[in-house]
């Protein structure tokens, strides 16, 4: 019977309502003692690092859930934080970063209600997690959520109250679980070779900074003296605008003059960037040689940087790093 270690952490999954709203209450073991059933194939024991509403989770906290997985690698065989939802995304990729190439799994889950309530996502979903964080073929950083098995760094939630919040972006799922069945996508398992990897730092100073009509260049000139990195969050496939005042260009002159780090990305959630296709993103890629993150969601982009960034700033080293494909975050660049 597999072991697994539950990671209780707070969230609506462990909420009960208060007079300001829900805020997390239930320990891990009540959150366990809602799906019984778990104990009819695994055994679980039970850590909570913190206590927290999901949109208190930073980088810290991330580190902090590495450090729990790595010293308690050896004694289990699987692993489930149960988090919020809202930056449930983000966790999952920044774990991604920080635990790779992991032959046993680190789900992370969650809900929509909270576990206690007659109607409610909750007890399907640990169930399921307990379930898959059980099974001989799963491995890496995943997310479970309404009966999906999402990749780390491909979650993205897409939807504030349905149960199915959660979609994978420009991937498929890497298995869907029905009933006590689960059927895999992507079996690949056996690539996985050696031991696990963990990374201990992150750079928190990286800034992701969303275009809109009109945007100009001193906001990016005021940033560059607080931040490593920065992120556009650019407009389709890609591209910056070249407006007669206030030029984003003249802006990041400056930020690479700085030894600062420039990325690229798209705010549409499907399909990615090319800066290659239009002119006002051929241009900047050519002046500035910009990496940019195509196919990878904006979670993996902003935490794969922070991750990058903790251990170096050489620009050819970064654009390889960013290129390397880790737990399915990026399949398609030109490089």
């Amino acid at each position: 019977m597999k072991r697994i270690l539950l990671i209780a952490t707070g969230g609506t999954i462990a909420s009960r309502y208060t007079k300001n709203g829900l805020s997390p209450q239930l320990s891990g073991e009540e959150l366990l003692s809602f799906v019984p059933e778990a104990k009819e194939f695994c055994r679980t024991e039970v850590v909570s690092p913190f206590s927290l509403d999901s949109t208190n989770v930073r980088y810290t906290h991330w580190l902090e859930l590495e450090k729990v997985i790595e010293e308690n690698y050896d004694r289990f065989d699987g692993f489930v934080i149960c988090h919020g939802t809202d930056t449930m995304a983000y966790t999952a990729s920044a774990l991604s970063y920080l635990v790779q190439n992991s032959r046993k799994p680190v789900v992370l889950t969650g809900a929509q209600r909270p576990i206690d309530l007659p109607v409610t996502d909750a007890r399907t979903n640990l169930l399921d997690s307990l379930r898959f964080a059980s099974h001989e073929e799963a491995h890496d950083v995943s997310i479970v959520f309404d009966g999906q098995v999402i990749a780390g760094t491909r979650a993205k939630k897409e939807r504030t109250q349905s149960y199915n919040a959660f979609s994978s972006i420009n991937y498929p799922p890497v298995a869907v679980i029905q009933e006590k069945r689960i059927v895999f996508y992507i079996d690949d398992a056996e690539s996985v070779k050696g031991g696990p990897e963990f990374f201990h730092n992150l750079n928190p100073r990286v800034f992701l900074y969303k275009l809109i009509p009109g945007s100009e260049g001193k906001i990016l000139k005021l940033l560059l003296p607080d931040y490593d990195a920065l992120i556009i969050e650019s407009f389709g496939v890609g591209g910056i605008p070249d407006y007669e005042e206030g030029s984003i260009g003249e802006a990041l002159r400056e930020w690479q003059e700085a030894g600062k780090t420039i990325v690229m990305a798209t705010q549409v959630t499907h399909e990615g960037s090319d800066m290659s296709v239009y002119q006002v993103g051929q241009v900047i890629k050519d002046a500035f040689d910009l990496p940019e993150s195509y196919d990878m969601t904006l979670e993996s982009t902003v935490t794969k940087v922070m991750w990058i960034m903790a251990g170096m700033r050489d620009p050819a080293e970064f654009k390889r790093l960013f290129y390397k494909t880790i737990n399915h975050d990026i399949l398609f660049n030109k490089v």
